[in-house]
């Protein structure tokens, strides 16, 4: 019995963040939302853009860890639209949040950012991602984020 956890690259995602609206510390963590202006992807499978109006309904915990709750929707280059949502973790400790908002680059290794997209479409031809877990290693960028996206075999 084959138990190796093996996986393919999906696609690579950029998005664009555009407003983050602050909700404040709630019974819950502090609570902020990011919106999305658009972005691209592209993979060996599929590629297309990121619709306007995504978004991440982030909440931080007081030991700093983020816990994502995304939810977007993927045009493909051949017209097909896919919804992605998906759940995730972002923790980075004080000093490496610090040189962060100070407006520099950090390498992921620095934090940890991930995630588990999963995706519903009523395309025939993207269907198969409709049975598809995946993984995402995100990484902050000038202008949003980025996130290499992993099929799970």
């Amino acid at each position: 019995m084959e138990t190796e956890l093996r996986t393919e690259l999906l696609f690579t995602l950029e998005a664009d963040v555009e407003e983050r609206q602050d909700i404040g510390e709630t019974a819950f963590g502090r609570r902020r939302v990011y919106m999305v202006s658009g972005g691209r992807f592209v993979g060996p499978m599929l590629r297309g853009e990121l619709l306007p109006g995504a978004g991440d309904w982030l909440v931080r915990g007081s030991d700093g860890t983020s816990e994502l709750d995304v939810r977007a929707t993927l045009r493909t280059d051949d017209g097909h639209l896919i919804y992605n949502y998906y759940r995730g973790i972002y923790h980075v400790s004080p000093e490496v949040k610090a040189r962060m908002d100070q407006g520099e680059e950090v390498s992921p290794s620095e934090y940890y950012f991930r995630t588990t997209p999963r995706f519903e479409t009523g395309s025939e031809k993207y269907a198969w991602l409709n049975r598809t877990i995946a993984v995402g290693v995100g990484r902050k960028t000038t202008g949003g984020i980025a996130y290499h996206v992993y099929r799970v075999l």
